[in-house]
């Protein structure tokens, strides 16, 4: 029996990327799953979530928009009865300094990464306390932990995120809902394939440089911090914001990895 047998949970961003990876690895756990995402998911990755799952369904929205989200939390309750579980996975990137920020540009980072976990918690978390048990985790980054170069908008909506997560740790707790954050690193999803592009190797493999364990991760090892986070094994953690980066928030590397220690 998997260790979420008989539960459901909502994953946005479930089209691909570490939201996929969460659909997928809940599945085998034996979830329900309802998937959300702006895209349909790719044929053959929503086909294995099916094949896993008890049950599963798909809604294709924009975390933007409350009403749609209200339609699928509503639907969602219809098809599986009770909501135990919500990721909020979906997210986009967004550079540039603040200087030279278009204001579109801002709005659109915050909206979506921030504004969108707001909604989507929002809807689900009344469900929660009717129930009186449910668990939430949102996806935030180590770049809501520390300032990074040139990344002014998504720096703030991460940043936002993990204190959206300790607010409603505080708020809800009591009625037996946990909400934790998960903080990852460089993740292989095709969110971050642009730095693959000529231009920025040279960034990207400062930023894998960065990472104590010399590798980008993947988006399964962020699965199954989140799968620790929903289930029960994480009864009595909440408004943690727990950081899967392969040790980069750990300190910094004075000499080249692998260096002996100078002698004396």
């Amino acid at each position: 029996m998997g260790r979420l047998a008989g539960k459901t949970v909502l994953v946005t961003g479930a089209a691909s990327g570490i939201g996929a990876a969460c659909a997928l690895r809940f599945a085998r756990e034996g979830a329900c799953i309802g998937g959300i995402d702006l895209a349909k998911p790719p044929a053959e990755t929503w086909a294995e979530v099916v094949k896993a799952a008890p049950a599963a369904d798909f809604w294709t929205l924009d975390v933007r928009d409350e009403p749609a989200i209200a339609q699928a939390v509503e639907a969602a309750s219809r098809r599986f009865s009770s909501i135990d579980g919500l990721v909020n996975a979906a997210g986009v990137s967004g550079g540039g300094a603040v200087g030279g920020l278009e204001e579109e540009e801002w709005d659109r980072v915050l909206d979506i990464n921030l504004k969108g976990t707001f909604l989507v918690s929002k809807h689900v978390v009344n469900r929660m306390v009717e129930q009186a048990a449910g668990s939430i985790v949102n996806l935030a980054s180590v770049e809501g932990l520390e300032g990074f170069e040139f990344q002014a908008a998504y720096n703030a909506s991460k940043g936002g995120v993990v204190l959206l997560t300790r607010n409603m740790a505080i708020d809800y707790g009591a009625k037996g809902v946990r909400v934790n954050c998960l903080c990852p690193g460089l993740i292989e999803t095709p969110m971050t394939d642009i730095l693959k592009s000529e231009p920025l190797v040279p960034i990207r493999d400062k930023f894998i440089e960065m990472h104590m364990l010399g590798r980008p991760g993947q988006p399964e090892e962020v699965a199954a911090a989140a799968l620790f986070l929903i289930s029960d094994d994480a009864s009595f953690v909440t408004g943690h914001s727990l950081v899967v980066d392969g040790g980069m928030t750990s300190g910094r590397r004075l000499m080249a990895p692998g260096s002996a220690p100078p002698a004396g």
